[in-house]
């Protein structure tokens, strides 16, 4: 696009070219991402002994990047056996169907009477997108609360679908922890029927997560107050190397009774960054 751009600025034609230059002329350099701007400066250092603590992903011993040998399994199973028509309109069926059952369990009754709605994304950060775009325009009053400090990137989602957001306590500086106290008062003090993102498991970026009964009491509060929760799953099987443990907080909700929604990503638990496979689910109350 940008080449392009440059082409079409460089017309011969002088009133395209005039065109062209007014058209962009107010559009500024978007910010480097300081995650990535850590990369950039582990490519640049000389140091034999650097060490790259920039975006999380999978390297070996000498720094390089690793594809997980299931990965490479599944590359071999489906390779020449797909063909390259248009998927329907969810995404492929297969994959949504196997992804929803991480979230909400093997056997799950709901999977089974079909009271989840799911879509294939672009990875986590496009199943939050996508959430963020159907509260707007089916709930377009409401406010998104986000825990502090959380991923920078729900900021600019939730802000570029023009959702306002508040914001909750979670971690607690000087203890390391979790400010579980102040979590729950502001659960308390927010309006009724609120929305809240709630990372499920491992925590980005302080990897602080509520315990089980910590858990429990969140779910018990949102139903008293009538909140949403919707949980961001970026790292199943990160936090305790189990992924049925690590899905733990949506199956609490799950059984209190709760309508959520949920974003899931590969990216990083199968290492598949490029890939940007991701789903968006709902818990519905159809039958």
């Amino acid at each position: 696009m940008a080449a392009l751009t440059r082409r079409l600025i460089t017309s011969s034609n002088p009133h395209a070219s005039r065109c062209i230059s007014s058209w962009w002329k107010n559009v500024e350099p978007a910010p480097k991402d300081p995650i990535l701007g850590v990369t950039e400066a582990f490519l640049a250092d000389t140091s034999p002994h650097k060490v790259n603590v920039g975006v999380g992903a999978y390297r070996d011993d000498n720094g390089k990047p690793v594809v997980l040998e299931c990965v490479r399994e599944a590359e071999r199973r489906v390779a020449g056996n797909l063909n390259m028509e248009y998927l329907p309109m969810g995404g492929c069926n297969s994959m949504v169907e196997e992804t929803l059952k991480l979230a909400y369990g093997e056997d799950s009754d709901l999977i089974k009477d079909k009271r989840i709605a799911a879509i294939q994304a672009l990875s986590g950060t496009g199943a939050c997108r996508i959430f963020a775009d159907f509260q707007k325009r089916f709930s377009p009053d409401s406010h998104i609360y986000i825990p502090v400090p959380t991923w920078s990137n729900h900021h600019n989602i939730w802000r570029d679908a023009n959702v306002p957001q508040r914001t909750f306590h979670y971690y607690h500086p000087e203890s390391k922890g979790l400010d579980f106290a102040s979590l729950m008062d502001d659960v308390k003090n927010a309006p009724d029927g609120s929305f809240f993102l709630l990372h499920a498991c491992a925590h980005n970026p302080t990897g602080v997560d509520p315990t089980v009964e910590q858990w429990k009491e969140i779910s018990y509060q949102f139903k008293v107050k009538g909140h949403f929760a919707f949980f961001d799953m970026a790292y199943q099987g990160f936090a305790s190397g189990d992924p049925e443990r690590d899905a733990k907080s949506i199956r609490i909700f799950l059984e209190d009774g709760h309508l959520i929604g949920c974003s899931q990503s590969y990216a990083k638990n199968m290492g598949l960054y490029g890939q940007r496979v991701g789903c968006l689910s709902f818990k519905s109350t159809a039958s």
